[in-house]
C-alpha cells in the first residue's frame, strides 16, 4: 500500500538499480577483453544476419465477423465481444504473413553484444490499398504502409552463461532464451505460453548453467500518464534444475501491479480487469462498478510449479510435462464510504504424457489434461476463484496453441484470425476442464506424416440457462516437406457445440438480436479446412 502513495520507488529507485547493474555488468565486460593480440583467428561469420518466417494459407471455413468494420481482423472467443459466429454459407480467403528478423552482433565487441529487430506483414489477399495500418495491404496497386514491429531488443554478455535483454522482448512463461531456444521448445515446457505469450518493453537476466537455470525481469505493460502513477508493471522470478538427465523440475512467481484503472491497452477496447478487452478475449470482466469515480488498484500473484521429462521425445520413447499454478491476489476499490476489497484465489493444473512407437517424433500418441478452477457467483460475495492470464491486459497476450486442437482452444496457424472456443484457460471466468488426444505417424520418415487429434471441452460453472458441454471436435493434418525447413499442409477440423452454447451470456445471441437464426437455438456448429505454405529462411 506504501508503494501507492510513493510512486518515486518504483519509477526512480527500480530503474536506478537496473543501471547500477548494467554498469558492473559493462565493466566486466571491459575487464574479460584480452589486452595481447589473439594467437588464433577469429571465427568467420557475419556480424549482420537475417532471418524470415514466410506463411501463406487457403481457408474455407464456416466462421466470420459480424461487425465490418473489422475487416476479417478478429482475435479472442468465438461468439464472444469480437462479434464473430458461424454461417450456413462458407467463407473463402488466403491470408499472407511475412515475420523478418535481423540480428546485428558486431566483432569490435567480441560477440558479447546483439542487437535483435523483428518485425511483421500481415494482409489477407485483396483486402485494401494506398492506406496506412497493419494486417493490410495487398488489393491491387497494394503500396500499404503496414510494417509493425514486433522487438527491438539489446542483448548484453557479461559472463559465459548470463545474458541481460534490454528493450521490447519476449514474454513468455518459460524459462528459455527466447532467442536462443526453438519456438516449439517454448509451447511444450514452463506453463506452455498459457499465461503469459507475448511481447512487452523491459529488463530480463538470465543465467544459464549446466544443470540450472535462472530469469529475472522487469516489464512495463503499460505507462500511460508519465507524471501520474497510473502504471502496469509486471516482475518475474523463474528457476529449473535437472533433477535426472531427463526430469526437469522448476518454480515461478509473477507480480503484477494494476494501476491503470483500465487506461490505455488495445485501441478503444482498453485494458484491465474492468475493461471491453475481456469480453473480447473471453476472460473474466470484473464487475467493479463506475471506476471513473472510484477507481481501482490491483496487486496479483502468479506462484506455481513446472515440470518436463522429455518432452520432445529427443531423449527416449516417454514423455511427461505438466504444471500447477495458483493465482493470488486483492483488488481494492476506493468508494466514498469503506473500500471494496475483492480477493483472487484461484488455480490451474496441466498434464501431458505420450509415447513414441516409430523412428521419428511424429512417430507418437500424446495425452493431455487440462483443468482451471472457476467462479460461481460472479463477484457477488466479493471472491474470484478462477484464474487470471495476460489476456486481461494484451490481443492476445497469452497464445496457448500446442494443445493439437483447430476450433475448441486456438490454432497457431493464423494471419488476422486467431478465434477459439475457449481462447483463454479462465473461459470466462467459469473455469474448464479439458481432454485432448493425438495421434501422429510419419508416412515417409522427415518427408510426410500426418496426425489424427480430438478433444472434448467442459465448463466447471455453467452460464445462465446453459449447460457445462462445451463441445468435441476432431481435426486431421497431413505434411509434406519438400526442403528443410519447409512445410506443405492440409489441415481440416470439426466442432460440435454443446449445451453451454444454450445460453444467450456465451452464444453472441445478446448482440446481435435481430438476426433470426442467432434467435432459434445455439449456433451453428465451426468446421475449417486450410492449406498452408510455411518456409523458414536462413
Amino acid at each position: 500500500m506504501g508503494l501507492s502513495k510513493k510512486p518515486g520507488i518504483t519509477r526512480l529507485i527500480l530503474p536506478l538499480c537496473w543501471l547500477m547493474v548494467l554498469c558492473c555488468f559493462s565493466g566486466i565486460v571491459q575487464a574479460q577483453t584480452p589486452l595481447k593480440p589473439r594467437t588464433i583467428p577469429r571465427e568467420a561469420g557475419k556480424e549482420l544476419q537475417y532471418v524470415a518466417y514466410f506463411y501463406t494459407q487457403a481457408v474455407l471455413n464456416n466462421i466470420y465477423a459480424r461487425n465490418d468494420f473489422l475487416k476479417g481482423q478478429t482475435v479472442g472467443r468465438l461468439f464472444g465481444g469480437n462479434t464473430t459466429s458461424t454461417r450456413k454459407a462458407e467463407s473463402a480467403y488466403f491470408e499472407q504473413r511475412l515475420l523478418p528478423f535481423f540480428i546485428y552482433t558486431p566483432k569490435l565487441m567480441n560477440k558479447r553484444v546483439t542487437l535483435r529487430a523483428s518485425f511483421e506483414i500481415d494482409w489477407t489477399w485483396g483486402d485494401v490499398s494506398y492506406g496506412t495500418g497493419g494486417n493490410f495491404g495487398s488489393a491491387l496497386s497494394a503500396d500499404q504502409v503496414n510494417l509493425q514491429t514486433q522487438n527491438v531488443e539489446l542483448e548484453l554478455i557479461p559472463w559465459k552463461g548470463v545474458t541481460v535483454n534490454l528493450g521490447l522482448q519476449r514474454l513468455y512463461d518459460t524459462p528459455y532464451h527466447p532467442y536462443r531456444t526453438f519456438f516449439s521448445t517454448m509451447t511444450l515446457t514452463g506453463y506452455r505460453l498459457a499465461f503469459w505469450g507475448s511481447d512487452a518493453v523491459g529488463i530480463t537476466v538470465r543465467h544459464d548453467r549446466d544443470f540450472s537455470r535462472y530469469k529475472f525481469g522487469y516489464y512495463q505493460l503499460y505507462e500511460n500518464n508519465v507524471q501520474q502513477n497510473d502504471d502496469v508493471v509486471l516482475w518475474e522470478g523463474m528457476a529449473e534444475k535437472d533433477l535426472t538427465p531427463t526430469w526437469r523440475q522448476g518454480i515461478s512467481l509473477w507480480y503484477l501491479r494494476d494501476q491503470a484503472n483500465g487506461e490505455g491497452g488495445v485501441s478503444i477496447l482498453g485494458q484491465g480487469l474492468n475493461s471491453n478487452l475481456t469480453a473480447y478475449n473471453g476472460v473474466f470482466r470484473f464487475d467493479l462498478g463506475n471506476t471513473i469515480a472510484n477507481p481501482y488498484n490491483a496487486d496479483i500473484f502468479w506462484l506455481g510449479t513446472f515440470w518436463n521429462r522429455n518432452p520432445e521425445f529427443k531423449q527416449g520413447r516417454w514423455m511427461n510435462t505438466g504444471f500447477l499454478i495458483s493465482n493470488l491476489g486483492k483488488v481494492t476499490v476506493a468508494t466514498n464510504d469503506a473500500d471494496r476489497e475483492v480477493d483472487i484465489a484461484g488455480w490451474a493444473a496441466n498434464l501431458r504424457a505420450g509415447y513414441k512407437y516409430g523412428q521419428t517424433a511424429k512417430d507418437a500418441v500424446t495425452a493431455e489434461f487440462l483443468y482451471a478452477s472457476g467462479d460461481p457467483d460472479s463477484l457477488s460475495d466479493d471472491k474470484y476463484t478462477g484464474v487470471i492470464t495476460g489476456n486481461t491486459w494484451g490481443a492476445p497476450a497469452a497464445i496457448y496453441i500446442s494443445h493439437g486442437t483447430y476450433l475448441l482452444f486456438p490454432h497457431g496457424n493464423v494471419v488476422n484470425r486467431f478465434v477459439g472456443a475457449v481462447n483463454d484457460l479462465s473461459n470466462l471466468g467459469l473455469g474448464l476442464t479439458a481432454a485432448m488426444v493425438n495421434f501422429q505417424k510419419d508416412l515417409i520418415p522427415h518427408k510426410l506424416s500426418a496426425k489424427l487429434g480430438a478433444a472434448i471441452g467442459r465448463s466447471v460453472e455453467a452460464p445462465e440457462k446453459g449447460g457445462k458441454n462445451i463441445g468435441k471436435e476432431v481435426n486431421f493434418m497431413l505434411s509434406l516437406q519438400p526442403k528443410v525447413f519447409m512445410n506443405v499442409e492440409l489441415h481440416a477440423a470439426y466442432l460440435w457445440l454443446g449445451d453451454f452454447y444454450n445460453s444467450n451470456a456465451v452464444n453472441g445471441r445478446r448482440e446481435n438480436l435481430r438476426d433470426p437464426i442467432s434467435r432459434t437455438g445455439k449456433p451453428r456448429n465451426p468446421w475449417t479446412v486450410f492449406l498452408a505454405f510455411k518456409w523458414l529462411m536462413f
